[in-house]
């Protein structure tokens, strides 16, 4: 923040520094390191932050605290941060008491200790601080009331995570009466912020028609906003809308870069959609090994329906030798999903192959749904 008059300031709290007055130490030290009113100086800011924190002033220990924790200017050292953390906290002082929490909560110059983190979060909490109310928030999951009461309390302070929240605990019904009109209120207050999951959720809202009018345009918008910041779920949806010429001109072209995009951020869909593209020559040259390669992707992450065209490819030779063994594996992982296709393919796969071939496929089945389980 800037100062008037910073040069005479910056005297006259030297005067009162230099006499021992820790409140002037301190923001003399803050000058220091913003450079208003003297030369800017880290190392002369710290020594003035020093010398008010031996004094007990409890913001001059939580900066110390910060700088300790941070390296800056010292030698990175959590446990001498956590001590001045410590003697700030006890002092009533809530960005200490917030910082403490975090210390406790990951094991940070101090043992892991998940009450003591609780009990500083709610210190800090109770003094309005809004990053300690998240933190609360997040460690009542379990109790859905207490989770929503302190997730609103963060978003009435503009914190977009909890907005975020808050907006998904309205929209379900989660320890709030549910409500889709308020779910979308704080989506969107989160998605102005530039919170990507709250803008897929704003475009999601207006897609649906869901606690705002239907407007194909604004969900388009919205989710041109997360794509372009490199969200895949937006992607995806975004992709699916040009495929179809939904909200916006269609466009195949459009279609395959964000689906390339969000595929190789590991999107399921986006691999099972390039996988169609390839096979059918929509938007590029009809090439059955992408596809096969596609398809693959999204087979392994669990898309039923890649897996019931795997099974299809292996069946008929598409790439490689017919492999019933493989379709059979294919169909069968995905008939256990639902796949009223693959429950079909299955019967008849079993009409070409042998009891063995059977028995191999569905134990390979087996193996590949136990090893699916424990990702």
């Amino acid at each position: 923040m800037a100062v008037k008059d910073a040069s005479a300031v910056a005297k006259s709290l030297k005067v009162l520094a230099e006499k021992g007055d820790a409140l002037a130490q301190y923001r003399l030290g803050l000058l220091y390191a913003s450079g208003q009113g003297v030369p800017q100086r880290p190392d002369e800011a710290l020594a003035w932050y020093r010398k008010a924190a031996d004094q007990g002033f409890a913001p001059a220990q939580c900066v110390l605290g910060n700088k300790y924790a941070e390296g800056q200017g010292v030698k990175q050292n959590l446990k001498t941060a956590f001590s001045w953390y410590l003697k700030a906290a006890e002092q009533g002082h809530a960005r200490a008491q917030y910082h403490l929490g975090v210390m406790y909560e990951e094991g940070q110059g101090t043992a892991r200790d998940a009450m003591d983190a609780e009990y500083w979060y709610f210190q800090a909490a109770e003094q309005g601080d809004a990053e300690a109310q998240l933190k609360l928030a997040r460690l009542y999951e379990g109790n859905q009331y207490m989770a929503a009461t302190w997730y609103l309390k963060a978003a009435e302070q503009g914190v977009a995570e909890a907005q975020f929240m808050l907006g998904n605990r309205y929209a379900t019904g989660q320890g709030l009466r549910k409500n889709p009109g308020k779910a979308f209120d704080f989506y969107l207050k989160a998605a102005e912020q530039g919170h990507l999951r709250a803008q897929w959720k704003v475009a999601l809202a207006f897609q649906d028609g869901l606690g705002v009018d239907q407007d194909d345009a604004e969900a388009t918008a919205w989710l041109s906003k997360a794509a372009k910041a490199g969200f895949a779920p937006a992607q995806a949806a975004l992709g699916l809308r040009y495929a179809n010429g939904q909200g916006t001109a269609q466009s195949y072209a459009k279609a395959m870069f964000l689906w390339e995009k969000a595929a190789k951020k590991g999107d399921a869909e986006s691999q099972h959609n390039l996988g169609y593209l390839f096979n059918n020559g929509l938007g590029v040259a009809k090439d059955v090994r992408q596809a096969e390669s596609w398809y693959r992707q999204a087979a392994e992450q669990g898309v039923a329906e890649a897996q019931c065209i795997l099974g299809l490819m292996c069946a008929r030779g598409e790439v490689a030798d017919i492999d019933y063994i493989e379709a059979h594996k294919w169909f069968g992982i995905s008939a256990a999903a639902g796949n009223e296709a693959s429950q079909a393919n299955l019967k008849y796969a079993e009409t070409l192959m042998t009891a063995d071939q059977i028995a191999e496929a569905k134990r390979r089945a087996i193996e590949w749904t136990e090893a699916f389980k424990r990702r």
